[in-house]
């Protein structure tokens, strides 16, 4: 364990993520983008206020379909090919999450668009949430990321030079990645997203996150994925001010800090990169986020 806190954050510039569209957000109900064509607009929006990195999941095209997930893997090329021509030099960040022990879709997706970074869900959690009445908001389901699973996960992205970044939903799961770097299949020093405000993990709370960077691997870089209302600008400006990195989109939140619902991703990005200055830090360029990364030129 580190004492990140004990250190003084660098001041360097912040990497800015759009998380594009989510997984199962209606777009009937809500301004996510389905298409390659939509997928390409919202990215272009993001990398205009700042995103360097995209992440990408893939909807399913039909009509009336577009809830859904998709892992066909021309789709997959077809929808980042487009947003790579939109937004010269960006990073793709390709989500990778499945129930269940058969991934081997996603892994076909991961080898035909080669991302230079892709979420690695990094250990189990139940999946829960609850309505104002008390009912489950969708049955209890078990996310379920075994050691085994997350291994096969791993090797597959250093078969085609993506670089995982290691999703943490809780702190039991943060804490597994130091032994995975100790068993010798993880990075030494692993991409760490810090995911709080799922109602079952890590609350969105900026007091957490003074705790959980403690416990992070040293040397790593560092993100936190935030969910929730406009509750999650304040860890947004926490993890700002504490030198992690910056990630926002419509999979997250549509909530911008005053409370206004946003138009799309770029009204998000444009708030997050403001919170980077507020903290006293630049927003990278996609050249310097590579650097910064250790990821290869564009």
């Amino acid at each position: 364990m580190t004492d990140h806190l004990n250190e003084t954050p660098a001041q360097d510039a912040a990497v800015l993520t759009c998380a594009l569209t989510g997984v199962l957000t209606d777009p009937a109900r809500h301004p996510v983008p389905v298409t390659p064509e939509e997928m390409a607009t919202a990215a272009k929006e993001a990398f205009d206020a700042g995103a360097s990195i995209m992440h990408v999941h893939f909807r399913q095209q039909g009509e009336g379909m577009g809830r859904f997930p998709s892992w066909e893997p021309d789709l997959a090329e077809t929808i980042c090919e487009a947003i790579r021509q939109a937004c010269p030099g960006v990073i793709i960040n390709m989500s990778t999450g499945v129930i269940g022990p058969d991934v081997s879709a996603p892994l076909a997706c991961l080898e035909r668009v080669k991302p230079e970074i892709a979420a690695c869900n990094a250990g189990t959690l139940n999946y829960l949430k609850t309505r104002s009445n008390g009912q489950w908001a969708w049955p209890p389901m078990v996310f379920d990321n075994p050691v085994e699973k997350v291994q096969k996960m791993v090797t597959a992205m250093d078969a085609v030079g993506t670089v995982p970044e290691f999703e943490c939903f809780d702190v039991g799961i943060l804490r597994s990645i130091q032994l995975y770097v100790e068993n010798g299949w993880a990075p030494k020093k692993p991409e760490t997203n810090l995911v709080m405000g799922v109602a079952s993990g890590m609350p969105a709370d900026p007091k957490l996150l003074e705790v959980l960077v403690n416990y992070l691997v040293e040397g790593t870089t560092w993100q936190t994925t935030v969910i929730g209302r406009q509750e999650v600008w304040d860890v947004h400006q926490r993890t700002a001010e504490l030198g992690g990195h910056l990630r926002t989109g419509v999979e997250d939140t549509f909530y911008l800090p005053n409370g206004d619902r946003c138009r799309g991703n770029g009204d998000l990005v444009e708030a997050l990169a403001n919170t980077a200055r507020n903290a006293g830090r630049a927003v990278a360029s996609p050249a310097e986020a590579r650097q910064i990364l250790g990821l290869a030129p564009s």
